[in-house]
């Protein structure tokens, strides 16, 4: 039985928590600026302490294979917790659409939690985005991939990056993020797109009326009405790419335990 003092499982545990750290340092929430890093470090600790009593370890020392091991380990973090992120950032590719379309392009804020600029719809939408994740567990899920990851990638075990498979599963890893990002700004763009043409017809047929005075205010409230009445839409759109975050993660789980 493993106890707190039992220092064979001293390999096994260091192993686990590099993963861990690297993967909370990736992932979208526990990886923000505005979340402590003791706290970060701490829950680190506990998930890596829940999972070495709980997986099946195996035999391991404190030699040259150990330091490979642990860069594997971080490397699998890294991979696990940007995939999540990459895939999040369709809400925000979607908003910079948006943005181009309103003018709102010239007016990007800084992003609190990563410190980067972003547009302002995208990042309005991300924030909804956040509060969805939130609200339907989804950073227990992210934690329950990082925990399941142990059982598709072996401690002991040597990854293969040299897998076609990757070049696979990232040319659809992006694929779907275009188009989700696109299914989320088409109603919106579009929107902005007949409001174009209306004011080119009204540029034609009454030259004396200035379009470019009246076409800035009136795109902005078009833009904000549509956004209220696709809203729930959008809620389903997050839903999906949620959904397939999970299944990605999973592919890429499968992938670098070569399956």
């Amino acid at each position: 039985m493993l106890t707190l003092i039992d220092l064979n499982y001293l390999p096994a545990f260091l192993l686990i928590f590099a993963r861990i750290v690297a993967f909370l340092a990736t992932v979208p929430i526990f990886s923000y600026r505005n979340i402590p890093n003791p706290f970060k470090i701490g829950i680190a600790l506990f998930i890596s302490w829940i999972i070495v009593v709980t997986i099946d370890i195996p035999v391991l020392s404190i030699d040259l294979m150990f330091i490979i091991l642990i860069f594997k380990e971080v490397l699998v973090g890294l991979i696990l917790g940007l995939v999540a992120t990459l895939i999040l950032t369709a809400v925000q590719i979607a908003g910079g659409f948006i943005d181009f379309q309103m003018g709102f392009a010239i007016a990007n804020v800084i992003d609190p939690q990563t410190g980067a600029q972003s547009p302002i719809i995208g990042q309005y939408f991300y924030t909804f985005a956040l509060m969805f994740l939130l609200a339907i567990d989804g950073h227990h899920l992210l934690i329950n991939g990082a925990f399941y990851s142990f059982e598709w990638i072996q401690l002991d075990q040597l990854i293969d990056l040299s897998s076609p498979n990757y070049i696979t599963a990232v040319v659809t890893m992006f694929n779907q993020i275009v188009v989700i990002a696109f299914q989320m700004a088409i109603p919106i763009v579009g929107s902005l797109f007949l409001v174009d043409v209306a004011l080119g017809i009204i540029a034609r047929t009454v030259p004396q009326l200035n379009v470019f005075v009246v076409g800035i205010p009136l795109k902005i409230s078009v833009s904000f009405f549509a956004i209220s009445v696709f809203m729930v839409f959008y809620i389903s759109l997050v839903r999906r790419l949620f959904g397939y975050t999970l299944d990605i993660m999973d592919t890429f789980m499968r992938i670098l335990g070569g399956m």
